[in-house]
């Protein structure tokens, strides 16, 4: 599909993993420090491709475990960018998990992700605008720019009680 440059599905990600033995605990279900990791590899990848840049991981504001995710099963982790800022851009990502006998499908997990965009010389960037054609486009960067102001009142409250 062609999707318009600089618009949230131009830089989508859907990214599959298989559940292996490796990636699970006692429970047989997967440790959660994996499936941040992948979230994390999505939400960087989708940033990348919007930015055209190299791209870090500035916060984790939320990830929400909602059910557990067991060995053997199928996972589809989609990255989607929310909105963009002059030099900062948030990544909403959807877990979710697939039984393979029945392919019935699990929503497992959630995340909100901010990263920033680095120059050659690994100083920041500005990132490129991202396109809303949609009023549900407009809906989520309306909702992440109100998550991004709550971000930086916090980290702010946060320097302010280590100084």
């Amino acid at each position: 599909m062609n999707f318009i440059e600089g618009s949230p599905q131009a830089s989508e990600v859907t990214m599959t993993q298989l559940v292996l033995p490796s990636h699970t605990n006692n429970l047989d279900t997967v440790f959660g420090g994996t499936i941040m990791s992948w979230v994390d590899i999505a939400a960087a990848i989708c940033a990348g491709r919007h930015c055209k840049k190299d791209v870090v991981t500035a916060s984790i504001d939320a990830l929400h475990f909602l059910a557990p995710i067991h060995k053997g099963w199928v996972v589809e982790i989609k990255a989607r960018v929310n909105f963009v800022s002059n030099k900062s851009l948030e990544i909403g990502v959807i877990v979710d998990g697939f039984e393979p006998r029945t392919n019935i499908k699990h929503h497992t997990a959630s995340a909100l992700l901010t990263f920033v965009a680095l120059n050659e010389d690994k100083t920041t960037s500005s990132v490129p605008p991202l396109v809303i054609d949609s009023d549900e486009d407009k809906r989520i960067c309306d909702e992440a720019l109100k998550r991004k102001a709550y971000r930086l009142t916090q980290k702010k409250n946060l320097l302010k009680s280590r100084s």
